[in-house]
This record gives structure tokens, sequence and C-alpha cells, in this order.
């Protein structure tokens, strides 16, 4: 009698388990890349004031250019 209760509150605890993991994988939201400006910087200071510094190669765009 006691083991069938050790393996019916392991079952029950593992589907529990499994149940919260599924909810939290389908229930997450998708972040949004560029959002808030976290892809590009404009410069605010100096010689290449109002330039974009685009961080994934070393070219520098005038905000106008795009």
């Amino acid at each position: 009698m006691r083991d069938t209760k050790v393996l019916e509150t392991f079952s029950i605890e593992k589907e529990k388990k499994e149940k919260e993991k599924h909810l939290f994988k389908t229930l997450r939201k998708e972040v949004e890349t560029g959002a808030n400006g976290t892809q590009e910087y404009i410069i605010k200071k100096g010689i290449n004031k109002g330039k974009i510094a685009n961080g994934r190669t070393n070219k520098v765009w005038y905000k106008n250019q795009r």
C-alpha cells in the first residue's frame, strides 16, 4: 500500500511539472527586435552628431540617408 501512494504522488507531481513547462513555453511573449532603439544608436555629440551608428558594421550613416 505504501508503494502505491508514493508512486501516485510522484506521477501527480510529474504531470503538474509537465503542464507548467508546457504553459510556460506556449504563453511566452515574443521580444521585439530593435524596440526602444536597441539596434541603432544616433550619435548626439561631436563631429558625427546626427549620424546613426550601426553596431553590425563599421559604417556610419546620416539620419536622412536611410
